[in-house]
């Protein structure tokens, strides 16, 4: 029996959104699968496309869209029977470049139709479920000013991050790993699952999806002559090599800090008091790939 498919289609998704994806899907995907076509059209709601996907018997949900799309489908049907699929349009596609889905369409559907899965882990920042990257500092301050851009894509993300970071002061963390504990001041810290933030920018190259632990990327302080090397070992997968990252792993982390921080999980921007708490969810999502 053919498997059943969900495609869960973000209409204003990343910086491929003038394609007509629903049509595209139509015109591409394999006539032998049955699949649905479900449209995601208020970002503040989700509710009415995870009832859907609940009541639909579906063998593998695809998500069309960038990494909020991706983290908000995840979330629905992790730890269940269901796979994901990913249709990447994002700016990103942080999850997509860790598992070697490809960014072209019709690749990308191809991989769909195949059906081949495998299980990753997953993990929850106060509660959020994320599959790729969550963190504090520098990095969630850009996702929380990306997130209010009217503008999308890589450049509006660069240029942001140009503009923040001469204005950006490094908070003090106190980093609970399992039984250790840091106190230090950061510029950000990463917590990984996946070894990238996206755009195959590797913020934690030695991050394995499957291991049933989560890395650790605490980036102190740094001066501005820094910058260039330090781009260079990011994109190189070398960052870990870095005097100026602290590497850890650990199952459970707890991060305290003064007053309201914004973070991100996946991406997605939420603002926190005082603390986050981090668990790790070992093997709870079946992904295609």
């Amino acid at each position: 029996m053919a498997p059943k498919i969900a495609f869960v289609i973000n209409p204003k998704a990343g910086v491929k959104k003038k394609m007509d994806i629903s049509e595209f899907i139509t015109q591409n995907f394999s006539k032998e699968i049955p699949y649905d076509l479900i449209l995601w059209k208020d970002k503040d709601d989700f509710e009415s496309v995870r009832q859907s996907l609940l009541a639909g018997n579906y063998d593998t949900v695809v998500a069309c869209g960038g990494d909020g799309t991706v983290n908000q489908v995840a979330s629905v049907i992790a730890q269940s029977n269901m796979a994901l699929g990913i249709f990447p349009l994002g700016s990103g596609n942080g999850l997509a470049r860790s598992n070697r889905i490809p960014l072209d369409p019709l690749k990308a559907l191809k991989v769909i139709e195949r059906g081949t899965t495998n299980q990753i882990d997953g993990a929850l920042i106060n509660g959020k479920a994320f599959f790729c990257t969550a963190g504090i500092g520098f990095d969630a301050h850009i996702a929380h000013e990306f997130a209010s851009s009217s503008k999308r894509g890589f450049m509006t993300y660069f240029t942001t991050t140009l503009k923040e970071f001469f204005s950006y002061t490094p908070q003090t963390y106190k980093i609970a790993i399992d039984d250790q504990v840091i106190e230090t001041k950061a510029f950000l810290i990463t917590i990984a699952n996946a070894g990238q933030w996206g755009n195959d920018v590797y913020i934690a190259p030695l991050a394995e999806l499957s291991d049933g632990v989560l890395n650790i990327s605490i980036l102190k302080p740094f001066s501005y002559f820094s910058i260039p090397l330090m781009g260079i070992k990011l994109f190189s997968k070398k960052i870990h090599t870095s005097n100026l990252l602290q590497s850890e792993k650990g199952k459970q982390i707890d991060i305290s800090f003064h007053g309201e921080l914004p973070v991100h999980y996946d991406g997605e921007p939420m603002i926190v008091s005082k603390n986050i708490s981090v668990t790790i969810m070992p093997l709870a999502l079946k992904i295609v790939c």
